[in-house]
C-alpha cells in the first residue's frame, strides 16, 4: 500500500521526502512540485495520474533519477539519490531502476536480445542468458530474440522494453505511460505483461497513466494536481478513479 509519509521507512522500495522541483519561466519560477512526500512499499503496484500539467512526467523523472530535485530527497531502497554525484547517480539507475518509456526508445540496429541486455552492457556486466531467455519467455516474446525493432509490432517493441526494464533485477520499475500509444486489446495485453512479470519477479511498480482503466489495475492510485499530492484509493474502480479526475479538473 502507499500513503503519505511524515517519517520515511527503512523498508520502502521507493520514499520521498519535501521533493520540489521548479523551472525558470522569464524572471520567475514555474513550481512543477511542491513538497510532494510519498513511501511505496515493495511489491506494490502504485499508479500515478492527475490533469495535464499536474507534475506526473516530472514526478517519475524525478523519482526514477532521471532528472534531480529542487530540494528534498528521492530514497530508492535505503539509498538517498539525490545525495550522489551525476555519475553515481547513473550507475545506480543502471542497476537498481528499470524504466519503460511510451516511445519505447528500442535501438534500430540491435536485436530484441540485444536491445535487452543493454543497460547490462552499458553498465559492464555480462549478460545472463538463463535470466534473459526467461524474461523473452515471460513477456511473450519466445523465439524473436534475433528481430530487430523494425520486424516487430508495437505492442510486441513494449514487451521488449519491459523486458529491458526488468534484467537489472531493479529495485523498482517506473513505467511512463506505457499503453499509450497502443490500442486498447494490445494495451490490456501489454499491461498484464507488465503487471504480471512485476508482481512474478517481485519488482516495484510505478506507473504513470492518463487512462482510468489502466489506474485501476494497480494496488493503489495516488492523484495529483499542481504539483501536490491530492488524495487517492486503495483498490481503485474505474468509477472512483474517473469521478476524482473530474472533481481535479474543475
Amino acid at each position: 500500500m502507499t500513503s503519505i509519509a511524515a517519517t520515511p521507512r527503512v523498508d520502502s522500495a521507493v520514499r520521498l521526502a519535501q521533493l520540489t522541483k521548479t523551472y525558470p519561466n522569464g524572471p520567475e519560477q514555474v513550481a512543477a512540485l511542491r513538497g510532494v512526500s510519498l513511501d511505496i512499499q515493495p511489491g506494490a503496484f502504485t499508479a500515478i495520474m492527475g490533469p495535464s500539467g499536474s507534475g506526473k512526467s516530472t514526478f517519475l523523472n524525478v523519482a526514477a533519477g532521471l532528472d534531480t530535485p529542487t530540494s528534498g530527497h528521492v530514497h530508492i531502497g535505503d539509498t538517498d539519490i539525490t545525495t550522489l554525484s551525476p555519475d553515481a547517480v547513473t550507475r545506480f539507475r543502471r542497476r537498481h531502476i528499470g524504466f519503460v518509456f511510451q516511445a519505447y526508445n528500442l535501438i534500430g540496429h540491435l536485436t530484441v536480445a540485444e536491445n535487452i541486455q543493454l543497460p547490462l552492457l552499458l553498465d559492464g556486466r555480462r549478460p545472463d542468458v538463463r535470466w534473459q531467455d526467461a524474461l523473452i519467455e515471460s513477456v511473450g516474446l519466445a523465439g524473436m530474440a534475433d528481430r530487430l525493432p523494425t520486424e516487430l509490432s508495437g505492442g510486441q517493441a513494449q514487451r521488449v522494453a519491459i523486458a529491458r526494464a526488468l534484467v537489472t533485477r531493479p529495485t523498482v520499475v517506473f513505467a511512463d505511460e506505457p499503453t499509450g500509444a497502443l490500442d486498447r486489446r494490445t494495451g490490456e495485453q501489454v499491461l498484464d505483461v507488465l503487471r504480471g512479470t512485476a508482481k512474478h519477479f517481485g519488482q516495484t511498480l510505478v506507473l504513470v497513466t492518463h487512462d482510468p482503466y489502466v489506474a485501476a489495475t494497480a494496488d493503489d492510485v495516488l492523484f495529483l494536481a499542481d504539483g501536490q499530492l491530492a488524495g487517492g484509493f486503495v483498490a481503485p474502480t474505474t468509477a472512483q478513479i474517473v469521478e476524482r479526475l473530474v472533481e481535479l479538473g474543475r
